[in-house]
């Protein structure tokens, strides 16, 4: 059995271990009210912007002069998938359901004769493809340092997508991310940016209408579409800040638990060892006292 000293060290150290998780519980549900605020108010802009893109796609799938952001560029040799993760740790299984997700479809479209590119949006995402797939890793992006995200970041993130779109790196392109649901649940989303989603059956589309439109309409689809991927990027950004904090404060919560689990069960060791120490010395006191 431990010593004495040795057990109160280590409950003075889960101790200390239980203040820094309480701590960043704490100020993960702060941000995390924030960046759900933010996420929720995102989601009926992001999704007319796709729902109209949808619908553009599939009244210009015909047309040769389609810009190719909209239709794609007929080929679909080459993926990018654009990996949305964290830039922290400490989340649970946070950013791991993330990699293992675009590991599988990775293994998936290579299976089918595929390449694929990895676009890593997030540090945590990056350090753990390096490790063993670097070479398909296209280009990475995180947010270190960062207080709060900008709508710039996701526009220099869709700059670069449509600059290697542009290059001929890749035919399509996907987003992958955490979409936040509830403060215990967080799924993984998949959202094709290039070319555009086909329009779901359920999608409450307008009746179509002639509008004049000034500029011509090649002129605003050019404008229009790298706003697009833009805002659908923001959204996940937003989505997967929210996750993130939802996951550690649920993360740090558990572990906040099982510090006071474990502090229980070596406080009760120590007593034992405190006990069988003050018995042992009583025995020996009584039987000294005896042999005299």
């Amino acid at each position: 059995m431990p010593s004495l000293k040795a057990l109160r060290n280590r409950i003075t150290s889960v101790k200390s271990t239980q203040k820094i998780t309480k701590a960043m519980k704490m100020v993960s549900a702060a941000k995390l009210r924030r960046a759900q605020a933010q996420a929720e108010a995102s989601r009926p802009y992001a999704r007319r912007m796709g729902q109209m893109m949808s619908a553009l796609a599939a009244g210009a799938a015909a047309d040769p002069n389609a810009p190719k952001l909209l239709v794609g560029n007929g080929a679909d040799k080459t993926h990018l998938l654009v990996a949305v993760t964290a830039d922290r740790g400490l989340a649970g299984a946070f950013n791991s359901q993330i990699t293992r997700a675009i590991r599988a479809k990775i293994k998936t479209l290579e299976s089918q004769g595929k390449t694929v590119r990895i676009l890593a949006v997030g540090r945590k995402g990056h350090d753990s493809f390096r490790r063993d797939i670097a070479e398909q890793i296209l280009g990475t992006k995180n947010f270190v340092g960062k207080k709060t995200l900008e709508f710039l970041d996701a526009e220099a993130i869709a700059t670069t997508i449509i600059e290697a779109f542009d290059a001929g790196e890749f035919d399509t392109a996907t987003l992958v991310f955490n979409r936040f649901n509830s403060v215990m649940s967080q799924t993984v989303n998949e959202l094709p940016l290039i070319p555009a989603a086909p329009p779901k059956a359920n999608d409450n589309a307008a009746p179509e209408q002639n509008y004049e439109i000034e500029p011509d309409d090649g002129t605003l689809l050019d404008r229009l579409l790298p706003r697009n991927l833009a805002v659908q990027i923001y959204a996940a950004l937003l989505e997967n800040a929210a996750g993130f904090y939802a996951a550690q404060m649920t993360a740090m919560d558990n572990a906040s638990k099982n510090a006071g689990d474990m502090i229980k069960k070596l406080s009760l060791n120590y007593n034992r060892a405190r006990q069988a120490n003050i018995t042992r010395e009583l025995i020996e006191i009584i039987s000294g006292a005896e042999a005299l």
